[in-house]
């Protein structure tokens, strides 16, 4: 009941809590993961060595974990750092006090973030899988990065040492819905300094991390899928039989 009270207020609030509303930036589809385990086994890692220092997933077990092919001495041994139990839930040992100090708000829990950042723009995936790759350097910021999905964001950008330090580059241009308004169109990023990963394998990264947390967001997907399948047979089946014997019954009635 706690958890579940938990999770209401974090989709009540999350607009206003750092990952803020949709800036108007188009969305890149993310890739598929939903059954590709090494993948969900990388993002998970991800997870757990980028996200979970700030983030909590507190809907979330770790021993969970064993749905995507991994074993409880590889969880141990790979994805515990703080002494947590394998049947512990996500959570960060950041106080929310602490939070608030460093980065002006709390950051929300990270459990269904996937679902409830879904919009007409496109899925929870590719707002994550857009936002986790447009961060850019900004020194007008008091974290020093800025993002475009989500302008003046709070968040900092943790995985600048993967993809390595990118600025954005505007374009002056009057606005063509009011005469003598000028704008800023952003143009493109210009790399400024290599991360660890190439473009391509940062994307690859970032995939992973995305398909882990849509994952999280729903872990049964692919067996309420499979299940789906058997009782949409069942249906039919049980509609053909229910068809004859309607025609068999009226026929003896005729």
């Amino acid at each position: 009941m706690k958890i579940a009270k938990k999770l209401l207020a974090i989709l009540a609030f999350v607009p206003a809590m750092g990952f803020a509303s949709e800036g108007g930036f188009p969305l890149d589809k993310a890739p598929d993961r939903s059954t590709n385990m090494a993948a969900l086994q990388h993002g998970a890692k991800l997870f757990v060595n980028h996200c979970l220092n700030c983030h909590a997933a507190v809907s979330m077990r770790y021993n969970r974990l064993k749905d995507l092919g991994l074993t409880e001495d590889q969880i141990k041994n790979n994805l515990l750092f703080t002494g947590d139990k394998v049947g512990d839930l996500m959570t960060t040992s950041l106080a929310a006090k602490d939070a608030k100090t460093f980065f002006g708000v709390v950051p929300p829990d990270l459990s269904v973030i996937s679902r409830a950042k879904s919009s007409s723009a496109g899925t929870g995936g590719d707002y994550l899988y857009t936002y986790l790759r447009t961060f850019y350097k900004d020194d007008t910021r008091p974290t020093g990065w800025n993002n475009m999905v989500v302008p003046n964001v709070a968040m900092p950008h943790v995985l600048w040492e993967l993809q390595g330090i990118q600025t954005a580059k505007f374009v002056e241009e009057t606005d063509p819905h009011e005469a003598g308004k000028k704008i800023h169109k952003f143009v493109g990023f210009e790399q400024v300094k290599p991360g660890t990963l190439n473009k391509i394998d940062y994307d690859t990264a970032v995939a992973d991390l995305v398909g882990y947390m849509e994952w999280m967001a729903e872990p049964a997907q692919q067996t309420r899928k499979r299940l789906g399948v058997w009782v949409l047979l069942f249906l039919s089946a049980f509609a053909l039989l229910a068809w004859r014997l309607n025609a068999s019954f009226w026929k003896e009635v005729k």
